[in-house]
């Protein structure tokens, strides 16, 4: 049985790549097809301290080069797995471990939850160590429309594609609960850390027009603190007068942030830093229609006009038009939110997720 060495994020802190690399360690179709390991690739154990440096970061760091050492030395994987940062300063941090990972004869096949890599190719420092970074690697992608990310420095022939995947829920036990002050309205929900590029600002601004056009609607965000604090979220909703409009509810988690879901009518993401968007499949499994951005993979997941519609990022006023359509046609909604669901459960639950990742890791490891 081949061995894999498997180095990559896991949760704390909750966030896509987290997600992915969870379901990969719970995965029993991956434990009985290959002799595993595990290393907690992340040295964050917020949200908050995601991007930041400090001395305890820098500890972890080299408690991680140490395992790392260790298990190509006395495990000898035939594959390691890599979840690595595209963009600097986490690219730093990761080439150097790839690098290390190369000289003590690792073969190494790295698996992008993330994007930026055209960004800063052009930048000598960058190009260089790009270069030496997919020397002799192969890569996993979530989508075809990504290629054009790395392409330049990885041939076609040594990248594999896997649309991520979620377990499949019995969503008929979650209901939709009574709210008294807004059942005769149309609910929005957002569902995400309060993180700038997932378009926390620009959905809010997108919600001050509908407000002025008079739409019947109230929006829920939830999700933790990211690079927007709750105090900052609740001044531009103030700002904004969006007080009867904008609700911010916390942290969701298991049976709480599923019953979010199916408390919704319209599921809306105007990230515009993404390359899948998991939380994108999460809402069309409880038959909701999406409304998100033409960014990275969702196009893939998306289908514009079928599945719910795609703006173009930063675009206030685009979204609030789209949106706007679908709080005013609830058969619009209820047609899209089944289509959604549909698509979801032919091409993104997790059972395909898992077939897929095995089938290219037994590829890379023979």
């Amino acid at each position: 049985m081949k061995k894999i060495l498997y180095i990559l994020h896991f949760p704390p802190p909750t966030h896509g790549a987290a997600m992915v690399g969870k379901y990969i360690m719970d995965s029993e179709l991956l434990k009985t097809s290959f002799q595993s390991r595990y290393i907690n690739l992340g040295t964050s154990r917020t949200i908050e301290e995601i991007g930041d440096g400090g001395i305890k970061k820098f500890i972890r760091f080299l408690g991680l080069f140490v395992r790392i050492i260790k298990n190509l030395i006395t495990y000898r994987p035939d594959l390691v797995y890599f979840t690595p940062s595209a963009v600097p300063i986490g690219f730093y941090k990761d080439c150097l471990l790839a690098v290390l990972v190369k000289l003590l004869g690792g073969r190494v096949v790295y698996h992008f939850h993330n994007k930026g890599v055209a960004l800063y190719k052009h930048k000598k420092l960058e190009n260089f160590l790009y270069k030496v970074f997919f020397k002799n690697a192969s890569v996993i992608l979530l989508s075809k429309s990504l290629f054009d990310d790395v392409k330049g420095y990885v041939e076609q022939d040594r990248v594999f594609y896997c649309a991520n995947g979620i377990p499949e829920l019995a969503t008929d036990y979650f209901y939709r609960s009574e709210k008294k002050d807004s059942k005769e309205k149309v609910e929005l929900l957002f569902l995400s850390n309060l993180i700038k590029a997932k378009g926390v600002m620009v959905l809010l601004e997108a919600l001050a027009i509908l407000k002025q056009e008079r739409s019947n609607f109230r929006c829920s965000f939830v999700g933790g603190s990211g690079d927007i604090s709750v105090d900052e979220l609740s001044r531009k909703i103030q700002e904004l007068d969006l007080q009867d409009f904008a609700f911010y509810l916390g942290g969701k988690y298991e049976d709480e942030k599923y019953q979010t879901y199916a408390d919704a009518d319209i599921f809306v993401f105007p990230t515009y830093n993404e390359t899948f968007g998991l939380v994108n499949l999460e809402a069309m499994q409880f038959s909701l229609p999406v409304v998100s951005t033409y960014e990275g993979g969702i196009p893939d997941v998306v289908l514009e006009g079928e599945t719910g519609f795609l703006v173009e990022p930063k675009k206030a006023k685009e979204l609030a038009v789209k949106l706007k359509m679908l709080i005013d046609n609830e058969p619009l909604r209820v047609y899209m939110g089944n289509a959604g669901k549909e698509r979801y459960q032919k091409k993104f639950t997790l059972v395909a997720f898992e077939k897929n990742m095995k089938r290219i890791l037994e590829q890379l490891a023979a």
